[in-house]
């Protein structure tokens, strides 16, 4: 340049210029010539959902940052979950808007030798143009020069599969027109100032779409709904979609439902997601083997939980080690995305996930630790289930020495909260226990759940868990505990929606067995439950002889509360045959019983059939015109109800009446709201078309 400069005569300010031009120009050539490396792969044709995790791309694009903060998006998610596909395709969409370059570097974070960021840096480098001579080779330096061409040029850089944030730190923005995406199957929760998304797996729909536009045209001949069963057969995984739509364009002459019933077999279902170099299992197996042994200890043992979720205690019972070191394991699971962390301290795992950890519980356990730690499992669940339950029971509390291997619970609530969350587990662990023939398990179990399957009356296992009741007794060969299982199961036909004649086969099944075994108590049982089936078909006069003759009964041996239902139940079926002023005088006298201190109904009888009595004394009221005495009955029952959490089928069509009589009263606020409180009521107990009706009135109302 200087030579040139002299040719041309050129001095002073002129020759200065000429020369700062053209080494500006030498080094934009130098730095930003294309060089081809670190290019974005290619994106797929079928790409289907996300779209609104694209537009929080298309935000990253474009938010504005503070100075010096560089903006950097985080996707994480599980192995099979499509982050690559799904950070490549949103690097694609907005590619116009980084006319200095979209580049793209896997750091192979769970490989064994994961990408050192010095070694990053330098491709990113030489991606932006940067002479392998012009490199700085201390990493500082490389990070320094790296950051320089990002604050000054739009680029985005997608990090993929990255391993720590350690690795990640020095190829992040420092702020200026560069952006930054993060794809991981790590949390990098000590990343500071990042914006996360987490990838989900697809619904049903979007994951059918998928699967349809893998297969082409053939997806007409194969039929929506196969398609939809293989769909949900993948858990909304993409690779395992990709892996299914492979396999059935590989082979024609397969059909969509023939593999889908392969697919339903549990024991084989892992094997079925392979084609070619695609294994479902090999994505898991990476994120298994970055795990400490004892974490990849804990992560197969889990596979032995019977249900959908579980807590840290569970999973300290399944890993044999204290609750503290379970929590550390989960941790490490959850970083990973090899388990799911859900509300309330919960995690579960996504279903093919939980086959591979069973499929390495069978590789790497002997038969007789997996029989152990199954024994131990469903022990401990039966033996905590056993202790809520009987919380329940009159007279029941905290124990002087409890059990130090159990939850600890120590008040109803605790109870019920536990029997609640975990009913998938202790469910399964009574199917487990009757499978191996453990039937003092079982029956000590399904008995310590009368009580508050009366609080649960709607809950869908009853039937369920009263049938292995009363197997397990009979397995026992001990008839009254038979007749008393089969007594719970009649009463749980009773609850709408109600089917009598399965109520009158149990019941005389019951009475069978209690007259052989001169169990009082459950002839007694058996006849009122009887009762509730005459009831149900509006035989009204038999089942007051019947209920008569069960209260008779009760009567004999001392037992009060029982007695109590019975009266109840008299009373209930004169309101139902129309007889409402004999009915009101015995509702009367039965609210009387119960709150009269010196009667020995025990409180929690009280507590429970008190509400019940004044809601049947107002419905009594409101069929004799007296529609103020109606009101204060029902308003008092309901309120009593709703302090209780409770919501069944016996209180289900009070507050609807009480909304109309309010309306009649002219206190339309107070109707509406009563109305609401009606629709919310049968919700709750599966009665739609009742809610409905009563979101109408209220509207019709107003």
């Amino acid at each position: 340049m200087a030579a040139l400069a002299e040719a041309l005569a050129l001095d002073g300010d002129a020759r200065k210029q000429l020369i700062e031009l053209a080494r500006e120009g030498r080094l934009r050539d130098h730095w930003t010539r294309p060089t081809g490396l670190c290019e974005l792969p290619r994106s797929v044709d079928d790409f289907t959902g996300h779209a609104t995790e694209l537009v929080w791309v298309s935000e990253l694009v474009y938010a504005e940052s503070a100075p010096g903060v560089g903006l950097v998006g985080l996707i994480t998610g599980s192995a099979g979950l499509g982050k690559t596909t799904f950070a490549v395709r949103a690097a694609h969409s907005v590619r116009p808007s980084f006319p200095d370059g979209v580049f793209f570097l896997d750091l192979f974070g769970m490989s064994s030798r994961p990408l050192a960021a010095t070694d990053a840096l330098r491709s990113l480098l030489r991606a932006l143009g940067v002479a392998d001579q012009q490199i700085p080779g201390d990493p500082e330096g490389r990070a320094s020069l790296y950051r320089s061409l990002l604050r000054d040029r739009r680029v985005l850089v997608v990090l993929d599969n990255a391993a720590s944030e350690e690795q990640v730190r020095p190829l992040l923005p420092g702020g200026g027109a560069g952006r930054a995406l993060i794809t991981t199957r790590r949390l990098l929760s000590g990343l500071e100032g990042v914006r996360r998304l987490v990838l989900g797996p697809l619904p049903l729909p979007e994951s059918t779409r998928l699967l349809a536009g893998i297969l082409g045209e053939r997806s007409m001949s194969d039929g929506e709904p196969a398609l939809a069963r293989l769909s949900e057969l993948c858990g909304g995984l993409p690779l395992a979609l990709r892996i299914i739509g492979n396999r059935l364009v590989s082979r024609p002459g397969w059909g969509a439902a023939e593999l889908a019933a392969r697919l339903a077999d549990e024991e084989r279902r892992l094997d079925q997601f392979k084609a070619g170099d695609l294994r479902i299992a090999n994505a898991f197996g990476m994120s298994y083997e970055q795990l400490a042994e004892s974490a990849r200890r804990m992560f197969r043992r889990l596979a032995v939980v019977p249900g959908q979720d579980f807590d840290a205690a569970l999973a300290a019972v399944a890993g044999g080690v204290p609750v503290e070191d379970a929590w550390e394991a989960l941790d490490d699971l959850v970083d990973l995305g090899l388990l799911y962390d859900i509300t309330a301290g919960r995690y579960r795992f996504h279903d093919l996930v939980r086959l591979f950890a069973r499929d390495r519980l069978h590789a790497e356990e002997a038969p007789a630790e997996r029989e152990a730690l199954s024994g131990r499992v469903t022990t401990w669940l039966l033996r905590t289930a056993t202790s809520s339950g009987r919380w329940f029971e009159p007279g029941y509390g905290p124990s002087d020495r409890p059990d130090p291997d159990l939850t600890v619970l120590t008040s109803q609530k605790d109870a019920e909260g536990w029997l609640r969350v975990n009913v998938d587990n202790w469910l399964g662990a009574m199917r487990a226990a009757a499978g191996s023939g453990r039937h003092p398990l079982v029956l000590d179990c399904a008995e310590s759940m009368h009580r508050f399957s009366d609080l649960w009356t709607h809950g869908p296992h009853w039937h369920e868990v009263f049938t292995l009741g009363a197997e397990a007794a009979g397995a026992l060969g001990d008839p009254a505990r038979q007749a008393t299982q089969l007594n719970y199961l009649a009463r749980v036909h009773s609850v709408p929606p109600s089917d009598p004649e399965a109520v009158a086969r149990y019941t005389a099944r019951a009475l069978e067995l209690a007259t052989r075994a001169g169990a009082t108590a459950q002839i007694a049982w058996a006849h009122e439950y009887n009762a509730s089936a005459l009831r149900l078909l509006g035989r009204f006069d038999e089942a007051v002889a019947a209920s008569s003759r069960s209260a008779e009964l009760f009567g004999t041996i001392g037992d009060i509360d029982s007695r109590v239902q019975c009266l109840a139940h008299i009373a209930n079926c004169r309101l139902d045959g129309g007889h409402h002023t004999e009915a009101l005088e015995q509702y009367l006298a039965l609210l009387a019983l119960l709150e009269d201190p010196g009667s020995g109904v025990t409180p929690s009888v009280v507590t429970l059939s008190r509400p019940f009595a004044l809601i049947r004394i107002g419905h009594c009221l409101e069929r004799l015109g007296r529609r103020t005495e109606a009101i204060t009955a029902l308003s008092e029952g309901i309120d009593v109800l709703d302090t209780l959490r409770l919501s069944d089928f016996r209180q289900a069509g009070a507050p609807e009446s009480l909304a109309a009589l309010l309306a009649g009263e002219g206190r339309t606020d107070e109707s509406l709201r009563a109305y609401g409180r009606a629709a919310k009521v049968f919700e709750a107990i599966g009665d739609i078309e009742a809610s409905d009706r009563c979101h109408a009135l209220a509207t019709a109302a107003a």
